[in-house]
């Protein structure tokens, strides 16, 4: 019987550690992060006030998407985010995204984006922004249409341990329209572009 007690308090505290929404070394990770971004934005001449990481490691059905506040160095708000589909023999899965900086790819990009204009958007609560892509691995975001937006089967709490399903996007940062509503407002008044950093 004590055997027995043993093997499902074991089993209990596995399974938390295998739900919990967000480790100590993605935590760790998004702290260094925040501390890259922010200096960029500093020397850049960004906004920096926030900024929005995007971990693409993180299970896609977890919150992976944060909005990052500078002033007070901790999350803001998080949000589930889609990868890009792909196509053909390359393809992405809901586990295995795959990256891409190709044209007509309809994958994902790595790397720092700034914000561009408000547009209208079929999708979501119509409203998109344009991304600039900064390095060599997302220099043809623009050309490619990649833009944040939402899409409306995005759910707005995790979803883990399924994923978020295939076809949501073609490479753009996908998110709920809750939190894409949250942005929009904090975007618009942004006088300044806003750090994107979508890495892996």
């Amino acid at each position: 019987m004590k055997l027995l007690k043993i093997f499902f308090v074991c089993l209990f505290l596995f399974d938390g550690i295998n739900t919990f929404p967000y480790s100590e070394d993605d935590s760790t990770e998004l702290d260094e992060k925040a501390t890259e971004a922010f200096a960029f934005c500093k020397k850049n001449n960004y906004n920096t006030n926030f900024c929005i990481l995007i971990d693409m490691k993180i299970h896609s059905g977890k919150y992976r998407m944060f909005i990052w506040n500078f002033n007070t160095k901790e999350i803001e708000r998080k949000a589930l985010c889609a990868h890009g589909c792909g196509k053909d023999n390359n393809k992405s899965t809901g586990a295995q995204p795959v990256f891409s900086n190709t044209p007509g790819s309809l994958l994902t990009s790595l790397g720092k984006y700034k914000t561009g204009i408000r547009s209208y958007s079929q999708y979501g609560i119509h409203a998109h922004y344009k991304m600039h892509g900064l390095e060599k691995t997302n220099n043809n975001a623009f050309k490619r249409q990649i833009v944040l937006h939402s899409h409306n089967p995005v759910p707005a709490n995790e979803i883990y341990p399924t994923h978020l399903p295939m076809g949501w996007s073609f490479g753009c940062p996908v998110t709920d329209n809750a939190t894409m509503t949250y942005l929009d407002e904090k975007l618009k008044v942004s006088k300044k572009p806003v750090l994107i950093w979508i890495y892996y």
